[in-house]
């Protein structure tokens, strides 16, 4: 909300902390704000100061019931699932899209562990939401040292289903959780996945839709896709607030922090102040407007 209030911030490149640019957050500089978040309960009470000065917003709500093991540090189910109404009752169900991802299949969580939840979940969830974005864990180095590190999944088994090996048990999978959506009243999407689920009545999504953000502004952004992103994304183009390695939900799967440790370093070096939220800048950046 400090950004807001400057009307700019400062975005860090996250392989590279040198390379820093800088972007206005003006209302008639942003065509939309996309938020990802396991819980936007602490920002509820802003929401009416973005309205008020004009901006426009989704939120992709990440809602997954999971073990202890893999996300430790979060919110009780119910306490998510009440404050996922929340704000679907606040800003409309067509602003809030559930995601259950990334899906990971283990020896602690099978498919039918999947299936039951995200079944219970759409039950749950009927009504305020029509989106159902999934994914499947990628198995990134970072990844997979962190799983290592953990001493309660030293027993635990992982399978890349998206493995041509596993093909009838994905689409087996797929074919169940379009129907669990679609009974209540979601689209099933697929986010970054190059594996082909159409004819299971699954499609490729985008997280930055543009033709979601087009029908929400009621005008045609005729944006492009975002050369950045890897080659399965359909995302349009966008600009990234924030900075890795600051998130203290520590899930296993997380490809934005490396450890405790990293998280804690980053944020000893958190300034409310500051255009990127972390550390302060001896040259100002020049500002651009898209």
């Amino acid at each position: 909300m400090k950004r807001i209030e400057e009307g700019y911030f400062y975005r860090v490149n996250p392989f590279n902390t040198k390379q820093v640019s800088g972007f206005s957050l003006k209302p008639e500089d942003v065509d939309m704000i996309v938020f990802w978040t396991k819980n936007p309960r602490p920002f509820l009470k802003h929401l009416s100061t973005l309205d008020d000065k004009g901006y426009s917003y989704y939120f992709q709500f990440t809602l997954n019931d999971y073990p202890f093991e893999f996300e430790p540090n979060l919110p009780t189910l119910d306490n998510r699932v009440e404050v996922f109404k929340r704000l679907s009752e606040q800003i409309g169900s067509n602003r809030v899209i559930w995601r259950y991802d990334p899906i990971i299949i283990s020896s602690l969580t099978p498919v039918e562990y999947h299936l039951q939840r995200i079944e219970a979940l759409a039950e749950r969830l009927n009504s305020y939401t029509h989106r159902l974005v999934i994914s499947f864990m990628d198995f990134y180095g970072k990844t997979e040292n962190k799983i290592k590190k953990q001493p309660s999944l030293n027993d635990v088994s992982f399978t890349d289903i998206t493995n041509p090996e596993y093909k009838e048990q994905l689409e087996e999978m797929a074919q169940q959780v379009s129907r669990i959506g679609h009974t209540n009243g979601m689209q099933v999407e697929t986010c970054a996945e190059a594996v082909e689920l159409a004819h299971c009545g699954i499609q490729h999504g985008s997280c930055v839709d543009g033709e979601l953000i087009s029908g929400l502004l009621g005008r045609d952004i005729q944006a492009k896709k975002d050369k950045n992103q890897r080659g399965a994304c359909q995302c349009v183009e966008s600009v990234d607030v924030g900075v890795y390695n600051t998130c203290q939900f520590n899930c296993i799967y997380c490809y934005a922090v490396q450890s405790e440790q990293a998280v804690s370093k980053t944020l000893n070096h958190h300034d409310p102040d500051s255009p990127s939220l972390i550390y302060q800048y001896d040259q100002e950046i020049e500002i651009r407007k898209s």
